[in-house]
């Protein structure tokens, strides 16, 4: 099965573009093999695993699977400086799209399909699979308390932004190259905020962002933060929403924005 896929992952462009699938793991070993398999490798051309300094086998797992790219940090770099690490070898393969996907499995990778094809055809440059479009956040389990904070930030986040998604908490996510390369991502933090201060630096660089319904699954093995980490996240996403408004206004100068 593994060396049918990477033959399938040779030469798989739709409209000359290349799509690469970037896994930002951390102890996903259980849930890897799940992930991959379901991946689209009639489109997809590459697949790129960081992992970020794991205490379990997800780069033996990731080897097993025959993933070509796999990056290991030699410290804990934070959920943030895993991505950064997925789109500078994303851009290095010269990625038309690139898609980032959880290794968790809480995200199906059956949606990159429509996800690509919506920037392949010149439609949007960004798309986000939304939990919280239908009924699949709390459907899939999320905690009661989780879906509140996510309705309130994301009112929030509205406002100060003047944009209208259904979430930005999200970590289901496409991206033209184009994108990555006009926004300065390196400067955002390495943290859980990297989403958010992405997000905010797509606003301002002038893109819109399509969302798409998106199923998710909330179990043991699927990542999550504790109470006291999702506090910082929710004030550190409302600081990256002040600035972004008082950015806009011509008040404050982020260089996150730069």
């Amino acid at each position: 099965m593994q060396q049918d896929i990477r033959n399938l992952n040779h030469r798989s462009m739709i409209n000359e573009k290349r799509i690469c699938v970037v896994l930002p793991a951390y102890n996903a070993a259980k849930t890897l093999e799940q992930t991959y398999l379901e991946i689209p490798f009639d489109i997809v051309d590459e697949v790129i695993l960081v992992d970020d300094l794991s205490s379990d086998n997800t780069v033996e797992v990731a080897k097993i699977l025959g993933i070509r790219h796999i990056i290991e940090h030699h410290r804990n770099k934070g959920y943030g400086g895993n991505q950064k690490s997925c789109y500078d070898k994303a851009l290095d393969l010269e990625a038309d799209i690139v898609v980032m996907l959880h290794p968790d499995y809480q995200y199906t990778p059956k949606l990159i399909h429509s996800m690509c094809y919506l920037i392949v055809n010149g439609v949007y440059h960004v798309v986000m699979g939304s939990r919280v479009l239908g009924k699949g956040a709390l459907r899939g389990g999320m905690p009661l308390y989780k879906y509140i904070a996510n309705r309130i930030l994301t009112l929030a986040q509205n406002i100060l932004m003047r944009q209208k998604l259904s979430e930005y908490h999200s970590g289901y996510r496409a991206f033209s190259g184009e994108v990555l390369r006009k926004i300065n991502y390196r400067a955002n933090s390495d943290d859980f905020v990297f989403d958010n201060q992405m997000l905010a630096q797509i606003f301002y660089a002038g893109y819109e962002i399509a969302e798409i319904t998106c199923p998710t699954k909330y179990f043991e093995d699927a990542s999550s933060i504790n109470l006291r980490r999702s506090i910082k996240y929710g004030l550190g996403v409302l600081g990256v929403s002040f600035r972004y408004f008082l950015q806009k206004k011509g008040v404050l100068r982020s260089k996150i924005f730069s």
